[in-house]
């Protein structure tokens, strides 16, 4: 449809069509005939204004698509296709890892690979859009969607950002059999208070703009087609009631021209914060603040059209959002073919293709963490005498709280992968997931444990006994998947006692044992560091999961993931980061210990049990003192640091190499270190290669005493390592 034509259909439209374009529903506002009673009638929606909605959530499947936008654009005045939108996060059905373990690949393209796959299986289903890359920055464990994001730190979430959203959207967003991203939660939805679920946000505005908003702003210069507001306030006003954040930083200073959605009754929830009276208050805050699209609180629907009437909203102001709407609908080709790229013959060649089972094997493996490896037990021999044990080495529910569509009978456990391997082993349960009686209450569905505490105590015993017979133990413990995700927030981030006993019990027979971990956030697991020889952090990772797991157990791959967020020593650490601000008085740990006057805990370390950018590999490298090609910087110039990384182990590896900066002085206080490079090198046994970083002033700009975006002269030094506490420097002076 040509601009011309769609403006027409703009001027055609009444204003409760317009209105009606503003409105999402959620999928079980329908059935097969048309719209059911509901949450909608009860708000005073009838049949015909649930036509005239422009979007639907949560519907999936080629045909089921293609017979509700039959259905409604037959309804629909001027026969406008809707808009099909779902939460798919790390996987439509071929479900890869979690989002925060993709971060753990520091490789963009991993993440790129893994949003095209995603974006294409969703296309075939007949979905249009996704409410994905969550790009908030995450640095408390506690917070359960911190499973959603890519990590703690503004650079690498920048890149991975952008480079989900360029996989979501195709090649130069032509949307060709792929969806539109929405990108969320705008804005410093990750900082929520406490750690909890839905609470506020404090945050200084040089925090605000330095640390949370560099990866919406990567998102948004990727292209993303949509942003979604987030339910926290910002400076005590809530973000989808934010004029200054929508209008202000999202729309003028960031340029985004795409459509704006709320939350799921982001809207409604105006009321709870206490800035709105009633649904029709919150409309005009919102429509005000610049939100083009309603979630599901019918704060729009119920009362735009009054406002209008009455004059408090100009119809202008809904115009310019219903323009936007249009015009997503028009670049993805929905007024030619609404049905787009559904298709009941694609989705069974694409869903859990072979090519994308391997896909997902293959990603999982770059996600993976080796923290630990003592008398290198790892990787295992063909023929060890091992014995798998925990409540993980059958589990399938291993895909993360936001696989929606995803099926666990799909998944491969530990157990079918070492079958399928044909080693010799023998396994026992150990216990269950959670503790004997033990209840969860999910997002969308609720689990518990079945086992008595006898029954438990028999699967442990027979663990035991089955631990002391062998050379090795491979332990599979962790959190549930649903103790993460949305409403996951926890305040002891342990893995439950029953899988703590079992690997004391186990501990007490055979020393010899490797922990693979699975989580949905970084974890305390200083009981489990203490008891084994070899841990792998293998997090929630997918369809392919396990299959991933035992080609690294047994060294078809090594690992090469690097934490994206600490792994905090206990839970009162959090949130704890490597880029926390210089004090006067800060101390590393292990320094000054009878000087309690210092920025410290008393009882605990300051560190972290392991930092950001932190993972072993089955080989060593060794990675030479920087070199700079200048000591003087200046505004015109660049500076090259180097360092050569050579492999000094014995098997080919790949390591991933980073560059952190410090301005040692400055008008305002400067984080300890910032991450300003990745690059990844593979070698083999006994070779070397230089890794080099271009520094330019851009990578020095920080807000000034003034709030003003810019470098200042001084002394810089710069580090560059295989992790966030490398002390491997060098200083420079920008003149």
């Amino acid at each position: 449809m040509t601009e011309k034509e769609l403006r027409a259909l703009l001027e055609d439209m009444s204003l409760r069509e317009k209105i009606g374009q503003l409105t999402q529903l959620d999928a079980s506002v329908f059935n097969d005939e048309g719209p059911v009673t509901g949450p909608a009638s009860e708000l005073g929606l009838n049949d015909d204004d649930a036509y005239l909605c422009g979007s639907v959530l949560g519907l999936t499947g080629a045909a089921e698509t293609e017979a509700l936008q039959k259905m409604c654009m037959a309804k629909q005045p001027h026969g406008i296709p809707l808009l099909l939108m779902a939460d798919i996060i790390n996987g439509y059905k071929t479900i890869f890892p979690i989002p925060l373990a993709q971060g753990c690949s520091f490789e963009p393209e991993a993440a790129r690979k893994v949003a095209e796959i995603m974006a294409k299986e969703s296309a075939a289903a007949g979905l249009h859009v996704t409410f994905a890359p969550m790009v908030d920055l995450v640095r408390d464990a506690r917070w359960g969607r911190v499973m959603e994001s890519t990590g703690e730190d503004p650079y690498l979430n920048s890149l991975m950002a952008a480079a989900m959203v360029e996989g979501i959207q195709g090649q130069e967003n032509s949307y060709e059999d792929r969806l539109a991203a929405c990108t969320k939660h705008f804005a410093a939805y990750g900082a929520p208070i406490a750690g909890k679920e839905y609470n506020n946000v404090e945050l200084s505005e040089r925090s605000l703009r330095e640390d949370h908003l560099p990866s919406y702003k990567a998102a948004i210069d990727a292209g993303t087609a949509m942003m979604m507001t987030s339910f926290n306030t910002l400076d005590r006003v809530p973000a989808t009631a934010s004029k200054w954040l929508m209008r202000k930083i999202l729309r003028e200073e960031m340029g985004f021209n795409g459509v704006l959605i709320s939350d799921w009754n982001a809207i409604g929830e105006l009321i709870g914060h206490g800035v709105a009276q009633d649904p029709k208050s919150a409309a005009e805050l919102a429509i005000t603040a610049g939100v083009d699209m309603d979630m599901m609180s019918f704060s729009y629907a119920c009362g735009l059209e009054k406002l209008v009437e009455e004059g408090t909203v100009s119809e202008q102001l809904i115009d310019e959002s219903v323009w936007r709407l249009l015009q997503l609908k028009n670049q993805m080709g929905l007024f030619e073919n609404p049905f787009r790229s559904a298709s009941t013959q694609q989705e069974s060649e694409l869903i859990l293709s072979a090519e994308h089972r391997l896909a997902a094997r293959e990603v999982a493996a770059k996600t993976f963490v080796l923290l630990k490896n003592e008398d290198q037990l790892l990787p295992l021999e063909q023929d060890d005498s091992v014995a798998y044990i925990g409540p993980y080495i059958e589990e399938k529910s291993i895909l993360g709280a936001w696989s929606f569509f995803g099926k666990t009978e799909d998944c491969v456990s530990i157990r079918e992968a070492v079958e399928a391997r044909g080693v010799q082993a023998e396994y026992a349960h150990g216990c269950g997931v959670l503790n004997p009686g033990q209840a969860i209450y999910g997002f969308r569905y609720d689990t518990e444990s079945n086992l008595t505490e006898a029954e438990t105590e028999k699967m442990i015993a027979d663990a035991v006994a089955l631990a002391a017979n062998k050379t090795k133990v491979v332990i599979a413990l962790g959190e549930s998947n649903l103790q993460t995700g949305e409403g996951g927030s926890r305040g002891d981030i342990t893995i439950p006692d029953i899988q703590k006993k079992l690997l004391e019990a186990i501990y007490a027979v055979n020393k010899n044992i490797v922990a693979v971990i699975f989580a949905g956030r970084p974890l305390d697991i200083r009981d489990i560091k203490d008891k084994t020889k070899s841990i792998l952090y293998a997090w929630m990772p997918g369809t392919e999961g396990g299959s991933a797991i035992v080609d690294m157990l047994y060294g078809d791959t090594a690992p090469q993931g690097k934490l994206s967020m600490s792994l905090p020593y206990s839970v009162g650490q959090v949130p704890v980061f490597y880029s926390e601000l210089r004090t006067g008085r800060h101390t590393e740990d292990g320094a000054e210990p009878t000087n309690r006057f210092l920025t410290k805990y008393c009882d605990i370390p300051n560190d972290p049990l392991y930092p950001f950018g932190f993972g072993l590999s089955y080989t060593d490298f060794s990675i030479s003192p920087v070199r700079l090609s200048s000591d003087q910087l200046t505004l015109d110039t660049t500076v090259k640091a180097v360092a050569t990384v050579k492999n000094i182990g014995n098997r080919e590896g790949v390591e991933t190499i980073q560059l952190y900066i410090r301005d040692e002085f400055a008008s305002v206080a400067r984080p300890l270190r910032e991450l300003k490079g990745i690059k990844q090198v593979k070698l083999e046994p006994g070779q070397e290669a230089e890794v080099e970083f271009e520094i330019d002033t851009n990578m020095l700009r920080f807000y000034d005493i003034n709030m003003e975006y810019k470098a200042q002269h001084g002394d810089f030094t710069v580090w560059i390592g295989n992790n966030s506490k490398t002390d491997n420097s060098v200083c420079f002076t920008l003149n």
